[in-house]
């Protein structure tokens, strides 16, 4: 049988900045197929922090939001109870039509 050893907790995890650009704290990103979080500002070349797990609030696209549904981060980095590519996790609350900003449990 295979073995593994432990690593980190998981709640956020180590992420090199291989762009020439820095990385604001709290900037939506992509980590693959997931959602994460910059838990810090990243300089190029640095290693910083991405945050996987937890509640944020995100701003919303179009069209309400039921609590508890699937959501998906849009390609501007909204999020939306239609289908896409980068699935974000759940609505964390309701959102209406009108609203611009939404709780969503990301990665759950």
């Amino acid at each position: 049988m295979s073995k593994a050893a432990f690593w980190q907790r998981g709640e956020t995890i180590d992420y090199k900045n291989n762009t020439a650009k820095t990385i604001e704290a709290n900037t939506v990103m992509t980590f693959g197929k997931r959602v994460a979080v910059a838990g810090m500002t990243i300089a190029p070349g640095e290693t910083g922090s991405l945050h996987v797990t937890g509640v944020y609030r995100f701003e919303k696209a179009e069209g309400e939001i039921t609590a508890g549904a699937e959501v998906y981060l849009t390609e501007e980095g909204k999020i939306s109870a239609t289908a896409s590519e980068v699935k974000a996790g759940f609505a964390a609350e309701a959102a209406a039509a009108a609203d611009t900003s939404v709780l969503v449990k990301i990665n759950a």
